[in-house]
């Protein structure tokens, strides 16, 4: 294996991309760091400061002062805190100053695993191997669905899927950085696939790709 490796993993919301990424991570001990917490976190102290969350001249501010110790909170895995992620992520201020973040973040020695929306196209396009995992969106509506009940609380499938479909449009259509595959990247479709199946077709991708 390379010295340094960095892997991207790109893809929309609940396609099973955070859940891949711990176990490469760990699998080739490698840094890791899950994007979305950072949108996550700016969202939710906006959120808390009463700040107008469409209003980039609020925001962007709060993104420039972020640090690990505010990624740190278990609430930002919800999905509030995911809808207020996808409005800030949609500043150009907000993506510039936690790009600098992220690229930071990728260049620690010994290399890194980066997860979110625009890891290989925009903060790490030389990365060693790129993955865009995805799903289909009833698949994610009914992961996410299933997810939820089982925490406890009653949601609809029709609501959640509804939720699916706008955030992917929102995160797609964006003018800055938007969700898209990178041209190189290896596309991995979990719809069919159970979380083993996903972890041991990404490490065939990835070793293929390092023996390269």
């Amino acid at each position: 294996m390379a010295k340094t490796l960095v892997i991207a993993i790109d893809g929309p919301a609940a396609a099973g991309k955070g859940t891949l990424a711990k176990r490469l991570a760990i699998h080739y001990r490698l840094h890791y760091l899950d994007t979305g917490l950072l949108y996550r976190a700016v969202g939710r102290k906006a959120q808390a400061a009463g700040l107008d969350l469409d209003n980039p001249e609020e925001m962007t501010p709060i993104a420039r002062d972020l640090n690990f110790h505010d990624i740190d909170e278990p609430s930002l895995r919800g999905r509030e805190a995911g809808e207020l992620a996808s409005r800030v992520a949609a500043h150009s201020g907000v993506r510039q100053a936690l790009n600098a973040f992220q690229r930071e973040f990728a260049a620690q020695p010994g290399g890194a695993l980066l997860d979110g929306r625009d890891i290989g196209t925009v903060i790490c396009p030389d990365a060693d191997v790129k993955i865009f995992v995805t799903a289909s969106a009833e698949v994610r509506a009914r992961r996410r669905t299933d997810e939820l009940n089982a925490k406890g609380r009653t949601v609809v499938y029709e609501r959640i899927l509804e939720e699916v479909r706008q955030r992917d449009d929102r995160d797609s259509n964006r003018a800055v950085s938007p969700l898209k595959a990178a041209d190189d990247a290896h596309l991995l479709d979990t719809s069919e696939l159970s979380i083993d199946g996903v972890f041991r077709k990404a490490c065939s991708l990835i070793d293929a790709q390092i023996s390269r």
